[in-house]
């Protein structure tokens, strides 16, 4: 064994080979002997060589796939003896709908939103058992439903945290939706009451609470094609006042500001469109990590224009304004998991601009009276233009009709 690099023998008389190899290949027997002599030799063993299993063909990290179309994920490996290939999606324990073809690969055919998540290729023989792991991403779905609710009870109150599921690939918004739960209802059912969420914020503080009664807390994320499924119901209880104690006065101390609003918003009017431009906030605790820009047009809803401006600019121009039409523009800031109160409002009026950029880039800015004006004139001009051929036609009967009656009357003679 001297001779062999690697072997050694142990006390107990097993033979170690640190590295397998083909000098270890061959028969092997064993002879116990003592002072006394031995009994004898054991019956022969023969040592072969295995390989493990190890991946020729591994997928990528990500794949990324419009919901109901094909994709295929690839997945190959070998060793000694030919290993097994193996699909598995971490989580799940139910049918997952996807098939593997001749060459071991993960086939989805169609891909659905319940395929979305963390795939693992397992390949496996006798030896040992290796695998890695995939993430697929469902595009074009409504989102999935947020994760780790948490719920902190406070004074007549409850801050609402969670991790956002996955967006389907838009823009999501959350709620949180919240009720009470009665010992003794007057009916069978209680409403729930929701909240909505400010732009890019995973937390809410839910006020107004009874205190010492139990709560009822959910989220529910949407975007443009829905609303996801509500995350999993959180019970908890707010704290209330000492019974004992008369509620203190609240002391006076300065709250500390974690993220103040941007700062002297202005807007002015350019040929290419409106120039917006702002100051940084004046105060935060960690460094910025962009801005929100939200408008309406005509006293309507607030929505979001862009909500990735770097936090290193100060200035976006907008185009694709409407004509005549009437817009506020307001920002918000970001830092780490912080949002900002909104900004001071600017309002700009479109009415009387020499130059207007093209529609194209904001089409949904179409106001509505604009665009019932230009039907109701379309629909005016048709009916004028039927009318006038109708009586033109009335007019031209009644033409006919004197012209033939002339003709059939007989003529008049005057005599001396």
């Amino acid at each position: 064994l001297s001779q062999l690099p690697g072997w050694s023998t142990r006390p107990d008389g097993s033979i170690v080979i640190a590295t397998g190899n083909d000098d270890a290949l061959g028969v092997y027997t064993c002879t116990p002997y003592n002072s006394y002599g031995t009994a004898g030799t054991s019956q022969p063993t023969r040592v072969l060589l295995k390989d493990p299993p190890a991946f020729t063909v591994r997928p990528k990290e990500e794949y990324f796939q419009e919901v109901g179309r094909e994709l295929v994920i690839p997945c190959a490996a070998h060793g000694d003896p030919p290993p097994t290939i193996a699909w598995l999606k971490v989580g799940s324990t139910g049918k997952s709908g996807a098939q593997v073809d001749g060459n071991s690969s993960l086939v989805f055919r169609p891909l659905v939103k319940e395929q979305h998540g963390v795939w693992e290729c397992v390949a496996t023989n006798q030896v040992a058992s290796v695998s890695t792991a995939t993430s697929v991403h469902v595009l074009g779905t409504s989102p999935h439903a947020v994760t780790n609710v948490s719920v902190l009870p406070l004074l007549l109150a409850a801050n609402i945290s969670w991790e956002p599921g996955f967006d389907g690939g838009y823009f999501q918004r959350f709620s949180v939706w919240y009720t009470p739960l009665v010992k003794h209802p007057l009916r069978a059912h209680h409403d729930w009451v929701s909240l909505s969420v400010p732009v890019g914020a995973q937390h809410l503080m839910v006020e107004n609470l009874q205190p010492d009664m139990s709560y009822q807390f959910s989220v529910l994320a949407q975007n443009k094609l829905g609303s996801g499924p509500f995350s999993q119901i959180v019970t908890s209880v707010p704290r209330g006042f000492p019974v004992t104690t008369v509620p203190p006065e609240p002391p006076a101390m300065t709250m500390r500001i974690f993220l103040s609003p941007p700062q002297a918003l202005t807007a002015n009017e350019t040929v290419r469109g409106v120039l917006l431009q702002w100051e940084p906030p004046a105060q935060f605790s960690v460094a910025l990590s962009g801005y929100a820009l939200e408008l309406r047009q005509d006293k309507g809803g607030w929505e979001v224009l862009d909500r990735s401006i770097p936090s290193t600019e100060t200035q976006i121009l907008v185009p694709g304004l409407i004509k005549d039409a009437f817009y506020e523009f307001r920002l918000v800031a970001f830092a780490g998991s912080y949002i900002s109160d909104p900004s001071n409002t600017v309002n700009v009026s479109t009415a009387g601009m020499e130059v207007y950029p093209s529609r194209t880039q904001l089409p949904e800015l179409l106001p509505q009276p604009v665009l019932a004006g230009v039907i109701g004139g379309i629909c005016f001009l048709s009916v004028a233009v039927i009318f006038s051929t109708v009586a033109a036609c009335i007019m031209n009967r009644r033409r006919a009709a004197r012209i033939q009656k002339r003709r059939q009357d007989p003529p008049l003679v005057f005599s001396p």
